[in-house]
């Protein structure tokens, strides 16, 4: 294998490995918090994280994608970025403590007040160690990136589920989030070999400045979208309602965005590197659209399956009305992975005035579930993503594809066949367990592994080649398994 190829497949078992591993650890952490506190403790949190993510967006507005994409960076522009994420995050977390009484007053929740001033330190915690995790995800240095956010996950649960079980109620998931990021702070500063020089040039951050601003306003305007339905939510129902919806939706991402999430943190500074080679940036495009497509319906169509007994089993009874947001948030989980593989040809190449306007275009449809929500409620505005995720992944495609100067059937063929692939395998298995009277866990069991056998058998009898890629992809991580056990033994 090629050098870059060799480097970019160990970065993804990393990041794969981290991803499963954190969000493994997330998800036991979960249903631990799930169980020991109530649905509007999540509804709280989930108003503050709305508040957090918008904000963070500004302590770094687009500089790190920047360092990613810039073929040649130097000392200073690392120290300049440094130094600007602290300030920023400074002023980040002295506005939002002076603006917690306004948001509080907003939603009408005195709870709000003391939770969001001690959140509001996130944002000058967090400006510490950026600079340190883009040089390693520049580098291709996942292994230590996992290790850092794993220990950090670990450690960080293990602290809010005991505060939990000792009675501090929503504080425990305030303690959980904050001193996850003070680990991830101690952990990359003591393992990192960079550190910033006493320099600073406002001329560095102009040469970033044309890429990562447009960057900046496209991830704002993401992000805004991205958690507006939980200030809508917020506003108009209660926060035992918002709480449903978070853990649906948080569950429904957990397994749909991370199933692709190591590919695509890997593919971003795979593709800067072969950006100038439009041959090969084709070919790795084309691929990875296949292998996404296939790894997402499998996982979309498990996921709507066995939804009843998932929740019940993972979170307990008193969640059960999260199961239907959970259901329909499913078969809209299609969008993310594509999308984001769509969105990285245009930024590794980039084409960041190009990516800003397709956010603008994507948010314009998106905006229609907002009315949605607030004219007809949830489950209206749930039904709605379905239609609007569509959209804007043909968008996605559509930029792609002109950027790689090739057709749009091209791009969407692979990702009809899965689509068209997962929908008989989810009805047969529908059928073939509609009048068994099993508990959860075995019903679930046996619809998952009915539901595999038929998916990886319509794909093999159809000689699809996502299906050939994904066995090829197996075969060359046994291949480079094999050759650093013989390393290791000589």
């Amino acid at each position: 294998m090629s050098d870059l190829k060799t480097k970019g497949l160990k970065a993804f078992i990393w990041d794969l490995l981290g991803n499963l591993g954190t969000h493994a650890s997330s998800l036991i952490v979960t249903i631990f918090l799930a169980r020991l506190l109530e649905p509007s403790d999540f509804g709280l949190i989930a108003i503050i994280m709305v508040i957090v993510s918008v904000a963070t967006i500004f302590s770094d507005v687009g500089l790190g994608g920047a360092l990613i994409q810039r073929s040649k960076v130097l000392p200073i522009h690392y120290s300049s970025v440094f130094f600007f994420n602290i300030t920023a995050g400074f002023l980040l977390t002295l506005l939002t403590y002076l603006s917690a009484g306004q948001i509080s007053l907003f939603y009408n929740s005195p709870q709000l007040l003391p939770l969001i001033q001690v959140m509001s330190s996130l944002f000058i915690i967090s400006a510490f160690h950026a600079v340190q995790s883009v040089i390693l995800r520049k580098e291709l240095n996942y292994e230590l990136l996992t290790k850092v956010n794993l220990i950090a996950s670990i450690i960080s649960g293990v602290i809010g589920v005991l505060l939990a079980f000792w009675g501090a109620g929503v504080w425990s998931l305030v303690a959980q989030l904050i001193s996850r990021e003070v680990l991830i702070n101690i952990l990359i500063w003591s393992r990192s070999s960079w550190a910033p020089s006493l320099t600073f040039s406002f001329k560095a951050l102009k040469q970033l400045w044309g890429y990562g601003m447009n960057m900046f306003l496209a991830g704002l305007l993401d992000t805004i979208y991205e958690r507006a339905d939980y200030l809508i939510i917020g506003k108009l129902f209660a926060p035992a309602t918002l709480g449903f919806f978070h853990q649906a939706k948080q569950l429904n991402m957990l397994v749909v965005k991370y199933s692709a999430g190591s590919l695509m943190s890997v593919l971003f500074p795979v593709l800067s590197k072969i950006q100038n080679d439009l041959e090969q940036f084709r070919r790795v495009v084309i691929k990875s659209t296949g292998i996404i497509s296939f790894v997402t319906f499998l996982i979309i169509g498990g996921l709507f399956l066995v939804a009843d007994e998932l929740i019940v089993l993972l979170l307990g009874a008193k969640w059960e009305a999260s199961i239907f947001y959970f259901k329909i948030l499913a078969l809209s989980g299609f969008a993310y992975p594509i999308s984001a593989l769509m969105v990285n040809v245009l930024s590794s190449r980039g084409k960041s005035r190009a990516f800003l306007k397709l956010e603008i275009y994507k948010k314009i449809i998106q905006s229609i579930t907002f009315y949605v929500l607030f004219a007809f409620g949830i489950k209206a505005f749930l039904y709605s993503l379905i239609v609007t995720s569509a959209l804007g992944t043909s968008l996605n495609i559509f930029f792609a594809a002109r950027e790689l100067d090739l057709s749009f059937w091209t791009i969407v063929r692979p990702i009809l066949i899965q689509a068209f692939i997962v929908f008989p395998a989810v009805i047969i298995t529908l059928l073939l367990t509609a009048q068994m009277d099993l508990s959860d866990f075995p019903i679930m069991l046996l619809k998952g592994t009915i539901f595999l056998v038929l998916y990886l058998l319509i794909n093999g009898l159809l000689k699809v080649n996502a299906f050939k890629d994904v066995l090829e992809q197996f075969e060359s991580l046994l291949t480079m398994f094999k050759s650093r056990k013989k390393e290791k033994l000589t």
